[in-house]
């Protein structure tokens, strides 16, 4: 095989996932584990793991789920509230049971409820964050009601994240799931202390992709897909070798049922399919020279971590998605981009 048909990569990290709990955390981790070396476990369970306890918990679960034939490591996180205890944060980090704190807004998505409403209800915290190096990572939405949902990551964005640099300048900061020029804009512009994952589902469809052919209940996440202006700006800047941004899927899985439904809960099931698709968009920019470095290095060095040794190859080899995937206990879950044709795979 020529070099544009066969690629390999130091071994990639998801800085960004969902595993949900009991059957279905069971059923979804192998589709994360086989893959990446490592990744961030997100806490927005209900109930979200707000106490180090809860963490320490779930985190057994998780490594009780993992198919024994895969090395994976998962990387916790910790839901931030209003009854934040500062010793679990800084004692848990320390101790490594901890690897970052995650904010949600109140409501912003699934799981929210307990999220925060002010930044000041949560400011000693955040500066024994900063005091002691710990990374926050960010869902950036403002929840007002009269703010447009296309708009709330930017809204955020002035309202709350610069005002928050200015005010803990050295805190370390990972805008999740960045969707619109803006983050990008900010995160290329801004300090060594801020960073960005980005989903392969912000990166290959816009806003259209909810609504051809009817309402797209699958494609439906929060962040929501954006226009294809940012679309565009967001895939330039990931592919441009600015090494604040990093993989982070976002996967999120939830029963077939719960999606068609009059809920249409938000959150894409992409984990058996991110590596393709980040891989297409790399290829159609013209940089696959530096895949490996969105995928594999720049989220390790940002977080302080040794970049993994071992390697993962990709093929392009057209393969399809498939339409459906059974879950013992859980029931349907419908992937990213289920039936479709896919040019990369992750060679076995």
């Amino acid at each position: 095989m020529s070099e544009l048909q066969k690629i390999t990569i130091k071994r990639p990290d998801d800085w960004h996932l969902h595993l949900r709990d009991e059957q279905m955390l069971k059923g979804v981790v192998a589709y994360s584990s086989r893959d990446y070396a490592r990744a961030m476990i997100m806490p927005n369970l209900m109930p979200p793991l707000k106490t180090l306890a809860e963490v320490s918990e779930y985190k057994k679960r998780v490594l009780a789920a993992i198919p024994h034939r895969d090395n994976f490591t998962p990387l916790m996180t910790i839901y931030l509230s209003d009854d934040t205890k500062i010793n679990d944060v800084v004692s848990g980090y320390q101790r490594n049971i901890l690897q970052a704190v995650k904010l949600y807004p109140a409501h912003a998505t699934t799981n929210s409820a307990d999220g925060i409403r002010s930044i000041n209800h949560v400011l000693p915290v955040l500066e024994a964050m900063q005091k002691h190096g710990i990374p926050l990572l960010i869902h950036g939405e403002v929840t007002d009601p009269a703010i447009d949902v296309f708009d709330r990551e930017a809204q955020f964005i002035d309202n709350m994240l610069l005002p928050l640099m200015k005010t803990l300048p050295e805190l370390k900061i990972v805008l999740e799931h960045a969707t619109t020029q803006e983050a990008a804009e900010l995160v290329m512009q801004g300090p060594a202390t801020l960073a960005a994952t980005v989903t392969p589902q912000h990166i290959l469809l816009n806003r259209n992709a909810l609504f051809q052919g009817g309402l797209k209940p699958h494609n439906y996440c929060l962040p929501i897909l954006k226009r294809e202006v940012h679309r565009q700006k967001l895939m330039q800047a990931v592919t441009s070798g600015c090494d604040r941004f990093f993989l982070g899927t976002d996967s999120a899985p939830h029963q077939k049922n719960s999606k068609e439904s009059a809920c249409g809960c938000a959150g894409v099931f992409n984990a058996p399919v991110a590596l393709s698709v980040y891989a297409h968009i790399f290829e159609q920019a013209n940089a696959l020279d530096k895949l490996e470095a969105f995928v594999a290095i720049n989220g390790a060095t940002f977080y302080q971590l040794p970049i993994n040794q071992d390697t993962l190859t990709l093929v392009k080899k057209k393969h399809k998605v498939a339409e459906t995937i059974f879950i013992s206990g859980v029931g349907e879950i419908i992937p990213f981009l289920a039936g479709e044709e896919l040019n990369w795979s992750v060679e076995n």
